[in-house]
């Protein structure tokens, strides 16, 4: 159910942005920076371009784990390219600097809910898909995640360290704790999309063998 919405949720995105897509398409085709790997339109595109690398990748992360002998080989494999390829492409995109980066000073809005109201239906969308892959996958790969509250925690978790570092390093941003929150609601809402696959237990290493103990004589 939640793998057949995340595909329909997909393919309605593509159709949405297929235009804008296909507007970046020849910068990133040429190499180019500037049009390409500066805007959402290019890194969205790159990210795209790149699932069958990440889909490969994990095709041979899942076999050298079935050639160990380890179980849930395929879906452990999957969560963790996953994790990488969906969260790595936003991350970039909420760290890229405003057009006065450097300049002005980093600012905060510590008032809940305040900031939902500029952010407008695009910028809630956004916020929402920073952490998605992340809730999303990292209960399957992790049994100690495998619980909304924890995947919460851990989506604004890793938010506050984005929004510090946006006004660490002077972007031109808005460290916000609205930003926080969606994020982490994101985070919530994939997880629990996810929910039919979690890992409930740690699967065995292979490489951990039990100790015998050699019996004694008589």
């Amino acid at each position: 159910m939640g793998g057949g919405l995340a595909v329909v949720g997909l393919v309605a995105g593509l159709f949405v942005l297929r235009r804008p897509l296909a507007m970046s398409a020849p910068a990133c085709l040429a190499g180019r920076w500037h049009g390409c790997l500066d805007t959402f339109n290019g890194v969205v595109l790159v990210t795209l371009a790149a699932v069958p690398s990440a889909l490969l990748v994990a095709w041979v992360a899942a076999r050298r784990r079935r050639a160990a002998g380890a179980e849930s080989a395929w879906r452990r494999s999957l969560a963790e390219v996953g994790m990488v390829h969906g969260t790595v492409p936003f991350l970039w995109l909420t760290m890229m600097p405003g057009g006065a980066a450097g300049v002005v000073p980093g600012r905060v809005s510590l008032v809940p809910l305040r900031d939902l109201v500029t952010m407008g239906t695009l910028g809630i969308a956004g916020n929402l898909l920073v952490f998605a892959s992340l809730g999303f996958f990292a209960p399957m790969r992790f049994p100690a995640l495998a619980s909304v509250p924890r995947v919460l925690a851990l989506g604004a978790g890793c938010s506050v360290l984005v929004e510090t570092a946006q006004y660490v390093l002077r972007l031109d941003r808005v460290s916000s704790v609205d930003d926080v929150l969606v994020n982490a609601a994101g985070a919530g809402l994939a997880a629990l999309a996810s929910r039919s696959w979690w890992a409930t237990t740690a699967p065995p290493d292979p490489s951990e063998r039990p100790l015998r103990v050699p019996a004694r004589a008589g």
